[in-house]
């Protein structure tokens, strides 16, 4: 989870947004998590951890190192294609 803390001195137009992130495929959540997104950079951190935890569900279903191997190149990729995003501010 990204974790930003918040100057006193920050303009408040920068102010992180407070967002749950869903990725969804075919009905079924994949994904939820609350970050603060303020700019692209927060904004790419939270899409890696999501990537990292999606990584991690597909390696446990690996079965063998073979299916591992794959699932360390192929598996996330395979597993968001056709997922959606869905930011709702909390």
């Amino acid at each position: 989870m990204c974790i930003q803390e918040i100057a006193d001195n920050q303009p408040l137009g920068n102010l992180p947004m407070r967002v749950k992130l869903e990725i969804m495929k075919a009905g079924k959540k994949l994904h939820e998590g609350a970050y603060d997104i303020d700019d692209s950079a927060s904004f790419g951190k939270a899409c890696a951890d999501v990537w990292v935890k999606i990584r991690g569900q597909c390696d446990a279903k690996a079965t063998s190192i073979g299916a591992l191997m794959d699932s360390m190149h192929e598996s996330v990729i395979d597993e968001l294609n056709g997922a959606e995003i869905r930011l709702i501010r909390i």
